[in-house]
């Protein structure tokens, strides 16, 4: 069973499969269960020592300059969810989405965006907005249906509006360039946030007899001085987006003025404390330290999967139906759905670039777009059952029932497969922002 043997290749790769799908299935940590897997397959396909190899494939991915960005990004999303910042931001935006059509749960999707260009990450985003929202929106009288949907469906925009933690992993796997995949999620976030707003509007026309007592009125002057309290979350997120658009700063470099930026804000507001520092520090270390984990077993798998040659055959399997940009967009839309109701989103990506990223560029597909795609997708994992990180987080702080939970996001999944055919058919949406940032002259 060691060494390339021609005659036992298919009995290698199904052992190899079995024990991928084994070790995932006995909820065994990813990044642990991906070395596993690395390992057989070196084993079973190279004379190579699995050991020196995964040594040297390790050192090599997790000492990337560009990996440096996701810690810090992390921990500028803690700063602000254990400090007054968040829920000052949520103060400032309430007075102006009562105005709207659907009232204050415009404050779900609205609050989730501009959380998302500050945290990168859904479930921080999903935590501090919902934290602030659902009791607000409950003592309105908001139907809960409403309430829970809305705020399930926009928190995945952390994931697409930068600083996204999964384009950063993604950039890294494929090569490509962090600043640009940023930019190119920028106008697709906001797009989808709309999305998201019309969908509210749309319910609030269809369904009068649901809808609560209206705000009391709050004069001009009342709200222009409440939206002061924005303006600190604000200022961050033009520090932090603004330096990377105008070429002053990498996505390194504008991460680390975000720490420095959210930690000035809160302890000028006096919301910084001892203990909301060291829990805030201990809360980035655990989480930047989990997806170090995967992507380095990452790493090791798409090494062992080269020598498997399960790319490459795969590859040439979907080019004999000689299929379409479009067919070959469609089918990885369901392969990325189904895979998404069992493994998280970063996960998903590392998992599987090994095998598609050289289908995609076989296809011709522009990578940047792709990894637009791919956080479109992945956004719809975070609330499809059974593994829906967003539909866990909503449990735990609502105490509905898993089902119902997933029952309210049906709608806002249906908005997401509404988005990626834009996409399809608008590839611009995605491009044009990062093709304006590299034209222009550098300061």
């Amino acid at each position: 069973m060691t060494g390339f043997d021609r005659d036992a290749v298919a009995l290698k790769i199904g052992i190899f499969l079995f024990v991928l799908f084994f070790l995932l299935g006995t909820g065994l940590w990813v990044g642990l269960a991906l070395f596993g897997v690395a390992y057989i397959g070196m084993i079973g396909f190279t004379t190579r020592d699995p050991g020196n190899a995964m040594i040297i494939t390790v050192w090599t991915g997790a000492s990337s300059w560009t990996l440096t960005a996701l810690p810090l990004f992390i921990w500028m999303g803690e700063i602000l969810y254990r400090t007054r910042l968040s829920e000052d931001m949520f103060k400032g935006l309430a007075p102006w989405m009562a105005r709207i059509p659907g009232g204050l749960l415009h404050t779900n999707v609205v609050g989730c965006t501009v959380f998302a260009a500050v945290s990168g990450s859904s479930a921080a985003t999903l935590t501090t907005v919902g934290k602030m929202s659902i009791p607000e929106l409950r003592a309105r009288g908001y139907p809960e249906f409403m309430t829970i949907g809305t705020l399930a469906g926009a928190a995945t925009l952390g994931l697409m509006i930068p600083p996204s933690l999964t384009l950063i992993v993604y950039g890294v796997t494929v090569r490509e360039s962090i600043t640009k995949l940023f930019m190119a999620g920028v106008l697709p976030g906001l797009v989808l946030a709309g999305m998201f707003m019309l969908y509210i509007v749309a319910w609030y026309f269809l369904k009068p007899h649901q809808r609560p007592e209206p705000e009391a009125k709050i004069g001009f002057v009342a709200a222009l001085k409440n939206s002061t309290l924005l303006i600190p979350v604000i200022a961050l997120v033009f520090v932090v987006i603004g330096s990377m658009y105008t070429g002053y700063a990498t996505a390194t470099e504008a991460a680390a003025f975000g720490v420095v930026g959210a930690l000035v804000l809160a302890l000028l507001q006096g919301s910084l404390s001892r203990e909301n520092f060291i829990e805030s520090l201990l809360g980035a270390t655990r989480t930047s330290a989990m997806i170090a984990l995967i992507l380095m077993g990452a790493a090791f798998l798409s090494l062992s999967m080269g020598f498997t040659g399960l790319p490459r055959a795969l590859a040439a399997w979907i080019a004999t139906f000689d299929l379409s940009p479009i067919a070959l967009i469609a089918a990885l839309t369901v392969f990325y759905i189904i895979i998404g109701m069992f493994l998280d989103g970063i996960s998903a990506v590392v998992l599987t670039m090994a095998i598609i990223e050289p289908m995609i560029r076989a296809a011709g597909i522009d990578l940047v777009w792709f990894g637009i795609f791919i956080v479109v997708v992945v956004e719809m994992a975070q609330i499809t059952p059974p593994i829906g990180f967003n539909l866990f987080v909503l449990q735990g702080m609502t105490k509905h029932d898993i089902t119902y939970i997933a029952r309210t996001a049906i709608p806002m999944f249906a908005i997401m497969v509404v988005m990626v055919a834009i996409l399809v058919a608008f590839p611009g949406l995605a491009t044009w922002l990062p093709e304006q940032l590299m034209s222009a002259p550098t300061p």
